[in-house]
């Protein structure tokens, strides 16, 4: 007796070259979307501005526990100006400068680390001596610090 054999169709395993593209476009467009809805840019500029608004923070409360311990007076070398970020001469000295030449001088507040440890410095903003942050005396004595740096038209400016 003869027994035929049938010859079975070979199956394929693996994924065909069209379905790697479906998957990979399908996956682009999703990536697409989800770039666009996070907005990297905006939460980077976010950032930067939270970090400016704890930095001008730190500056005052530094210049305001070097008031409380010397009696009320704060620093000499904080200019008398009707607004923080003008002159540019208003700008504070970086910590460890080579020269605080036209910069505010606040090494006061860094002096053996008692107020601060170090003068913050702005995240895109500080120049080759400066900050970036700038200070203030008003007239009847209220101290303003700002960061004219700030993205996204943001105004940060702390006065006490």
């Amino acid at each position: 007796m003869f027994t035929q054999k049938h010859k079975q169709p070979q199956l394929s395993e693996g994924f065909t070259l069209l379905e790697i593209l479906l998957v990979v476009a399908a996956i682009a467009i999703l990536a697409g979307i989800v770039i666009v809805a996070i907005n990297p840019n905006k939460q980077l500029a976010d950032t930067r501005n939270s970090q400016r608004r704890s930095d001008v923070t730190s500056i005052l409360n530094g210049v305001y526990q070097y008031a409380v311990d010397n009696s009320g007076t704060i620093p000499s070398t904080i200019p008398t100006s009707a607004t923080c970020a003008t002159p540019a001469t208003n700008e504070i000295c970086k910590t460890g400068a080579t020269s605080c030449s036209g910069l505010v001088d606040l090494s006061a507040l860094t002096t053996n680390e008692e107020y601060l440890v170090s003068l913050p410095t702005d995240p895109t903003g500080s120049s080759t001596n400066g900050t970036g942050y700038f200070v203030a005396r008003s007239s009847n004595g209220r101290v303003t610090v700002c960061s004219p740096s700030a993205e996204q038209s943001a105004n940060i400016t702390v006065t006490r």
